[in-house]
């Protein structure tokens, strides 16, 4: 970081090298640790850009400095001024980039003491994660929260940069706008000059931008805050940021070269990475059949194998009986304890199996778990697996849609478990050809795969008016998802840029004609006076800075995110309004009453 020289400062404490040996500089920044060894007194100081060593020595800034040095204590802010000096050899700190000097202080100003903080930026590791969202500001001094934040920025700036380069301009859309849910809830805002009336916060600009490309702006981007009233988890929060692209008069290649581009720019500069180039893809109907997920971690092997027709072979009731049988090979898997194979079973029922089948694979064939009733298959299984000796044969038996869920999850689990050893450290894949609709057997509806926006393959948009469910769960549309080690870091599609198809497409999904005008008349109106064929993707900032980052948790790349329960702990959010304005904004609160406490 090239520092700005105020009074505080000339330098940061991560610049000063050897080369600036016998300068006179200024630094600022917080006691990162003090050593008092009397006659001397060691300080480490911090800011964002580093760590630089400081020696008080009552020979070099007075009796009255050097006593100051021993009050000081973690985390107090100071200012320094003093001469840069070579350390002897047996005192290189080779850890850190300025380890080879240390600055001799000859004058210090202490700018802020500090309460003894309720942990240190060293200790966070040992600290709960609710203690340290609690007190933010201290964790964000941690030098991983430094780089992760510069990371953020850099990031930022080179999908700006990048997409302006190609003529995308950033436009921003607005937050206050009309509820149209699109699969999770929104949040909503009341109005207070129209009273009974709510805005609500954008699950995305998807609307906005369409109306974007309908107005002649031809390529937008934009990188924005987008918000779903949904339950956060690991990669997920109930606000997260994204970058949003989308392009006018293009295909599906189009836009896939264009956000390949993107990521391989990124991953170059930030890792030194190349990726493939092309990404290779994958039909949504594979990756789900050899993988039980759309977003397939192809990394591990474990594909899932479908052994119905062996299975139904068997004595075995609940494999005679099942729609699908599917089957993965756990590598080493057969060192795993009886118990554990059992506490398989019980995670597994969480994702919609009633249980799971084991065996241990031998020398001599199958043993343990349900071998006794595989023995006419044994031979024949063993083979279609691959399966070798030590290995662990996982086995799922029930309606597709579950067996491809619990031996999506399990292939996944176990990698973690065992600790596999991944055949490349990046696994990319574009995802495609996904159904264009999903029938939800318990509400008897459609609901669109990706959103009620996304075009239909041409080849498919004469079958619209069927509305056979065969027919229609047979319909391709023209969406994308590109996933990166079992994340999907972002998705979108060409869009539907008639409005007569647009109008079906809402009709398959239940929603009436005074609906879709309620509700959509805005961008139907749109697309009556002239749209040109256009298409997008949204791409998950967070993910991308979370994989980069090597971390698994998306709060560690959010300067202050949410808990999984969607509290901001620092601020005390979400809270109560008091009873003005409440009346302000025409709400009347009807609550349970809240449990007696004795």
């Amino acid at each position: 970081m090239e520092a700005i020289e105020t009074r505080y400062r000339t330098q940061t404490c991560g610049q000063l090298r050897q080369s600036d040996v016998g300068k006179t500089v200024k630094l600022a920044g917080w006691v990162h640790s003090y050593r008092d060894h009397g006659g001397l007194v060691f300080v480490d100081l911090r800011d964002r850009d580093g760590i630089t060593q400081l020696v008080f020595d009552p020979d070099t800034c007075g009796q009255l400095v050097h006593e100051e040095s021993r009050r000081l204590r973690s985390e107090f802010v100071i200012s320094i001024s003093g001469k840069i000096t070579a350390r002897s050899a047996e005192a290189l700190n080779k850890k850190i980039p300025t380890g080879e000097i240390e600055i001799h202080v000859q004058t210090m100003d202490l700018l802020s003491a500090a309460a003894t903080p309720p942990f240190t930026p060293d200790e966070h590791e040992s600290i709960n994660e609710e203690r340290r969202l609690e007190y933010r500001y201290i964790d964000l001094r941690r030098p991983e929260m430094s780089q992760t934040l510069r990371t953020r920025y850099r990031v930022s700036k080179i999908m700006r940069d990048y997409l302006g380069e190609r003529g995308f301009w950033e436009i921003e859309t607005p937050f206050l706008t009309k509820s149209t849910p699109e699969g999770s809830r929104d949040f909503i805002v009341p109005s207070r000059l129209v009273p009974g009336s709510f805005y609500a916060l954008p699950q995305s600009p998807q609307l906005f931008k369409q109306i974007l490309m309908v107005g002649g702006v031809d390529k937008y981007m934009q990188i924005v805050r987008c918000f779903r009233d949904e339950d956060p988890r690991a990669d997920r929060q109930a606000e997260f940021t994204q970058l949003d692209v989308e392009m006018s008069f293009i295909d599906k290649e189009n836009i896939i070269a264009i956000i390949e581009g993107l990521l391989r720019t990124i991953w170059k500069e930030i890792l030194g990475v190349e990726i493939p180039d092309p990404i290779p893809h994958m039909d949504y109907d594979e990756a789900v059949n050899r993988y039980g997920t759309d977003r397939p971690d192809l990394r591990f092997g474990m594909e899932l194998m479908d052994v119905t027709d062996l299975a139904h072979t068997t004595d075995f009731g609940v494999f005679k009986s099942a729609a699908m049988v599917k089957c993965i090979r756990v590598p080493g898997g057969a060192k795993l304890t009886r118990k554990e194979t059992d506490a398989l079973a019980d995670w597994s029922k969480g994702y919609g199996a009633k249980g799971l089948a084991v065996s241990k694979v031998t020398a001599t064939g199958l043993d343990t778990g349900i071998a006794k009733f595989l023995s006419g298959i044994a031979p024949a299984l063993i083979g279609r697996m691959e399966a070798k000796e030590g290995d662990l044969l996982c086995f799922a038996a029930d309606q597709p849609g579950v067996v491809h869920k619990v031996l999506g999850e399990l292939r996944l689990k176990m990698a973690r478990d065992l600790k596999l050893e991944p055949s490349t450290p990046w696994a990319w894949v574009w995802v495609v050809n996904f159904p264009l609709l999903d029938w939800d057997a318990e509400e008897k509806k459609w609901n669109a795969v990706h959103h009620p926006f996304t075009s239909p393959r041409d080849e498919d948009m004469s079958n619209l008016s069927n509305r056979d469910q065969g027919v229609l769960s047979s319909l391709k549309s023209k969406a994308y998802d590109i996933v990166l080690n079992g994340y999907e870091l972002g998705g979108g599609s060409i869009r539907i840029h008639r409005m007569d198809i647009q109008q079906e497409i809402f009709s398959i999904l239940g929603i009436n004609p005074e609906q879709q005008k309620l509700r959509f008349g805005f961008l139907l109106d749109a697309l009556k006076f002239g749209a040109p064929p256009h298409g997008g993707l949204a791409l998950g900032l967070d993910r991308i800075v979370m994989l980069l980052r090597g971390t698994s948790n998306i709060r560690d790349v959010i300067a202050f995110p949410k808990t999984q329960s969607g509290a901001d702990l620092m601020c005390g959010s979400p809270s109560e309004l008091d009873e003005k304005q409440l009346r302000e904004t025409h709400i009347r609160l009807s609550l349970a009453p809240k449990p007696a406490t004795t």
